[in-house]
């Protein structure tokens, strides 16, 4: 199954109810001869009721069949993903991403 990937800009904070949250960079990561598109970013709560703190987090689309391919109206590039639902695979992948990006959380689409 193939799904759209629309490239949000970078370094851009976006507001959220509890605080604020930003897309870092955009990473393809080699991994079994496929190439993994992963995203960094950091989240900042600063404007909840239970306190302030922040984190730092990965989100990986998925495996990287055609980047940039095509545009979304508004001018963002829009590449073409397949999701990894293995969950062995995922766990190998969640690894190397922490490993390389000092990240705390993982997340698959």
């Amino acid at each position: 199954m193939f799904i759209e990937h629309i490239h949000e800009p970078l370094d851009t904070p976006v507001q959220a109810i509890g605080g604020q949250y930003t897309i870092i960079k955009e990473v393809l990561m080699p991994y079994q001869g496929a190439k993994v598109f992963y995203l960094t970013g950091c989240a900042l709560f600063d404007n909840t009721c239970c306190g302030t703190g922040g984190v730092g987090y990965a989100i990986v689309p998925g495996i990287m069949v055609q980047w940039k391919k095509k545009n979304t109206d508004t001018g963002k590039h829009i590449s073409i993903v397949v999701p990894i639902t293995d969950h062995q695979t995922q766990k190998a992948i969640e690894q190397m991403i922490i490993d390389k990006e000092k990240v705390f959380q993982v997340q698959f689409c």
